[in-house]
C-alpha cells in the first residue's frame, strides 16, 4: 500500500506543479484571444457570433488587436430574439460589422485607453470613450467592467453591454 501511495503523491505532484505553471503562464504559451474567451465561460454568446461571422481564423491572427468583449450578461440585454436573428446566416454581414466594432487594431491598454476619447475600430467607426468616475465608458452606455486581460495576440477589455456601430 505505501508504493501505491507514493505513486499517488507523485501523480498528484505532477499534476500541481502543472496547473501552477499554466497558471503562471512559465510552461505553457499564452492563449489567443478566442481561446481565452473560449476558457472565460462568460464569452459564449461572443464566441458563437464570432464563428457565425466567419471571424476565427481573424482573431487567432497575429494581431495585436484590442478587443472590447461583451459578457453573455451584455448579450442578454439586447431585445428579444436579436442575437438569434444576427447568427442566421443571411445576416452574417450585420453580425461581423457589430463584432469588429468591439475591436481596435493594436495592443491598448487600460491606461492608454483612459487618455482617449475614441479610437477606430476595425469596422471603420470609431467609438467614443470617455472616462466618468473613475471607469470608461464606450458610447456613453457601455462600461468596461474588466481590463487588461492579456493574451497571445492583443488584449481584451470586458465590457457589460454590446455597442452598435453608427447607422450606414
Amino acid at each position: 500500500m505505501n508504493n501505491l501511495t507514493s505513486k499517488i503523491t507523485a501523480v498528484l505532484m505532477m499534476v500541481l506543479l502543472t496547473l501552477t505553471a499554466y497558471a503562471g503562464g512559465s510552461y505553457k504559451k499564452k492563449a489567443d484571444i478566442v481561446d481565452t474567451a473560449v476558457a472565460a465561460g462568460s464569452f459564449n454568446t461572443l464566441v458563437a457570433a464570432v464563428k457565425a461571422a466567419g471571424l476565427v481564423e481573424t482573431l487567432k491572427g497575429e494581431g495585436p488587436f484590442t478587443v472590447f468583449a461583451p459578457t453573455d450578461a451584455a448579450f442578454a440585454k439586447l431585445p428579444a430574439g436579436t442575437i438569434e436573428n444576427l447568427l442566421k446566416p443571411e445576416n452574417k454581414d450585420q453580425l461581423a460589422a457589430i463584432l469588429t466594432y468591439h475591436v481596435v487594431s493594436g495592443k491598448v491598454k487600460a491606461k492608454d485607453v483612459v487618455k482617449l476619447t475614441s479610437a477606430t475600430t476595425v469596422q471603420g467607426s470609431d467609438v467614443a470613450i470617455m472616462v466618468k468616475d473613475g471607469a470608461v465608458v464606450l458610447n456613453g452606455n457601455s462600461n468596461v467592467v474588466t481590463t487588461d486581460i492579456a493574451t497571445s495576440n492583443g488584449v481584451i477589455h470586458v465590457i457589460d453591454t454590446v455597442i452598435l456601430p453608427p447607422a450606414s
